[in-house]
């Protein structure tokens, strides 16, 4: 068995990660710490966690983590590097937080308080490149892993076909998602309690503020070969988690609509967390509750001539810990698949 430590255990994404943790056949849980919450029962914070329930918080220190195999930083944005700065270069880390996704600093400064640290190599293995190959290649027994957030992964794996086959124009490319309260963390802020979010719909973000933003545009540039313009949009939903991503571009002129889908069915032909639906059935974020899958449909708006792609994922598991996981296996030499549940939780 292996053991992985989590920093940060308290929060959304800390007890994600622990949820699929202890349902995989290979790994143990290591030392679990906190922050405002050390010395408190995890069961404080995840009663659902019933094996863990009595295990207590202890201070994050590099210390804490001698003896693990691996460790996942699920800490605030910002608060990673620092730490990661003073771990062996012979630990595995996996960071939630956006510390090192970013390459571009300059990109990094305009969305973030902190020095850009830096970036490690991007845990979203399904990203088609141009070219050919996936992002998956740079993961295989990396000992620094960067997760990607959780609204680039539903809408990068959305469009990403499409750039990787030549099909899409760069310029043209507008996103609006919805997602569930849980994306917004753990702390209390007045605009998030129940009375204000039930029944009510509500956007955030407006105008290229989202600091999501960059992420999904380097990962579209990746996949395009060339920069990407994305205007994304984002909604605040009334649900727990989940999030819908109704993702848009322009198709190239000549392009032959009747083409457009094999795009998407060769890029995701042996990707078992990524499912093109059959035609027709269009993704709910109900279906893919509790799993480590993106739904996907698409339609070719032949009058505005461009590409409509829906993207369902849940935003704490394939959105978060599920690619925590997923990256271990593969930094680690595991299967790529072990202990990610492909089947969602319905009703």
């Amino acid at each position: 068995m292996l053991t992985i430590a989590v920093a940060g255990a308290s929060g959304y994404a800390g007890g994600e990660v622990l949820r699929l943790l202890l349902g995989h056949p290979e790994f143990e849980v290591g030392a679990l710490t906190a922050a405002a919450s050390a010395g408190t029962a995890l069961a404080e914070h995840h009663p659902h966690l019933f094996p863990l329930a009595d295990r207590v918080l202890i201070d994050t220190t590099p210390e804490a983590f001698a003896g693990a195999d691996a460790v996942v930083l699920a800490l605030p944005h910002g608060a990673s590097a620092a730490l990661a700065a003073r771990l062996p270069q012979d630990l595995v880390a996996v960071d939630c937080g956006a510390d090192f996704r970013l390459t571009d600093a300059a990109a990094w400064q305009r969305f973030y308080d902190t020095p850009h640290a830096g970036a490690w190599p991007y845990g979203l293995p399904e990203l088609p490149l141009a070219g050919g190959g996936r992002l998956r290649d740079d993961l295989i027994g990396a000992r620094r892993i960067a997760a990607p957030g959780c609204y680039p992964t539903g809408i990068s794996l959305a469009l990403a076909p499409g750039f990787a086959a030549a099909l899409l124009e760069p310029s043209d490319v507008v996103v609006v998602a919805a997602s569930g309260t849980s994306g917004a963390g753990k702390a209390l802020k007045p605009h998030l309690l129940a009375s204000p979010v039930m029944g009510s719909m509500s956007p955030y973000g407006v105008g290229g503020g989202h600091r999501h933003t960059p992420e999904i545009e380097q990962n579209l540039a990746r996949a395009a070969g060339g920069p990407v313009t994305v205007s994304f949009t984002p909604t605040l939903a009334p649900m727990p988690r989940g999030i819908l991503a109704t993702c848009t571009a322009r198709l190239k002129p000549g392009t032959d609509p009747a083409t457009v889908r094999a795009a998407w069915e060769q890029a995701y032909a042996d990707e078992p967390f990524v499912v093109l639906l059959p035609e027709g059935r269009w993704p709910a974020t109900g279906d893919v509750l509790g799993s480590n899958v993106v739904a996907l449909q698409l339609a070719v708006d032949e009058h505005a001539g461009r590409v409509v792609v829906v993207a369902a994922e849940d935003n704490l598991t394939k959105g978060t810990a599920g690619a925590v996981v997923q990256c271990l296996n593969l930094a680690l030499g595991l299967p790529e698949g072990a202990g990610l549940p492909a089947a969602g939780v319905a009703p």
